[in-house]
């Protein structure tokens, strides 16, 4: 573009690309002004195992740009994740900004959790601190702990600074240990966090800014914004449009009752017994007034009112007996049939007549024959 002179400074072409700008003002490309630089973003990835840290693979095996939204701008990696290691992956859109959380002089802190089998000791881990030297390669110090054991397997987290490749398996296989899962949980103040496996979220923009500011501070600032992966429409289903969501009615205060206001609803309900609540002005919502049924607004039964005739008794039919009110069923019977009882049955019908008391005399009890048992068939008074 500058050998065929479409760039020019202050009006004046340029003829040599040696030319030192401290900023982009004045400059132009066939006569239009060079925009500024656009704001540097970073984005957190959590990357899952099996997938390379790379744009293609001759092999044919999958990458992270296989997984990732289409609608996000072009992002470059910041350092590189293993095929079988997982965790934070940091990528922006700025070269400048993944030179500097690269280069092992910022001094950009990177946290790794390893799962190992075989023994080992803190100790040994502590030994570390002061670097290591493995087949010619000297790698830098390496804050390793501890964490806990499960049966034959230990988790231990370490702190470096240098990232080379391959640092934390090198350096755990030359203690004796074989990794089998390596996870990284954070990246200077970047951590990994709640971020699902597969998903990706943007760095807000001053937590970007402040780190260019300090690179080995500490802390994570706010949660990424997450997002989110358009889902892949099914085929043969149409989408439709969802309807739009009416309006929430904001909820009314509800109107204090007092006894004034509830005596004054009652008193007009009862003077106007068709009147309809009104929301407004009534504290309880009434319907028609009811009139109370009291007893002696009862309706007497037919027969037996004020200026009735008596009403007479149902005639018997031939042969049919009347009824008669039992006491000791408590209800009514039909009456038995009669008998004509003879003279001597009359007479033992008759009561007694009453013997007449004395006055301060208890009248006394008729005394039972005594019985003398003679035989045990037998008896005799």
């Amino acid at each position: 573009m500058i050998a065929e002179g479409r760039v020019a400074l202050d009006g004046v072409v340029l003829d040599t690309p040696a030319t030192i700008l401290q900023s982009l003002n004045g400059v132009t490309v066939d006569g239009e002004p060079v925009a500024a630089p656009a704001a540097a973003r970073l984005f957190l990835y959590h990357k899952p195992p099996g997938l390379l840290v790379t744009e293609r693979d001759p092999g044919g095996r999958k990458t992270i740009y296989d997984q990732l939204p289409d609608d996000l701008p072009r992002l470059v990696p910041v350092g590189r994740l293993d095929l079988n290691t997982e965790g934070l992956l940091l990528m922006t859109t700025d070269g400048e900004l993944k030179r500097q959380l690269e280069l092992p002089a910022t001094g950009v802190e990177r946290a790794y959790r390893a799962r190992a089998y075989g023994p080992i000791t803190q100790e040994q881990l502590e030994e570390l601190i002061h670097g290591v030297e493995i087949e010619g390669i000297r790698y830098g110090s390496i804050n390793a702990n501890l964490e806990r054991r499960t049966g034959a397997n230990v988790w231990i987290e370490m702190i470096l600074t240098e990232g080379k490749n391959r640092e934390v398996r090198r350096v755990l296989e030359y203690l004796g240990l074989k990794v089998s899962r390596l996870i990284r949980t954070r990246y200077g103040p970047f951590l990994l966090g709640d971020l699902a496996v597969g998903e990706i979220g943007e760095v807000k923009q001053h937590d970007v800014v402040s780190f260019r500011k300090d690179p080995t501070r500490k802390g994570g600032g706010e949660a990424p914004k997450l997002v989110e992966k358009p889902r892949p429409q099914q085929r043969g289903m149409q989408q439709i449009p969802s309807a739009p969501k009416a309006p929430i009615p904001k909820p009314q205060p509800a109107r204090r009752i007092t006894k004034t206001s509830a005596n004054r609803a009652d008193k007009a309900a009862f003077a106007e017994p068709t009147r309809q609540a009104q929301p407004g002005r009534d504290p309880v919502v009434l319907t028609k007034a009811t009139k109370v049924k009291r007893f002696y607004d009862a309706k007497p039964k037919a027969g037996t009112g004020a200026g009735t005739e008596p009403v007479a008794p149902r005639a018997i039919a031939p042969g049919q007996r009347p009824k008669v009110f039992s006491p000791e069923l408590g209800r009514n019977v039909r009456a038995k049939p009669g008998r004509t009882a003879t003279p001597t049955e009359a007479a033992e019908r008759k009561p007694a007549k009453a013997t007449p008391r004395t006055a301060g005399k208890a009248r006394a009890a008729p005394s039972k024959p005594a019985r003398v048992k003679i035989h045990k068939s037998r008896t005799r008074k």
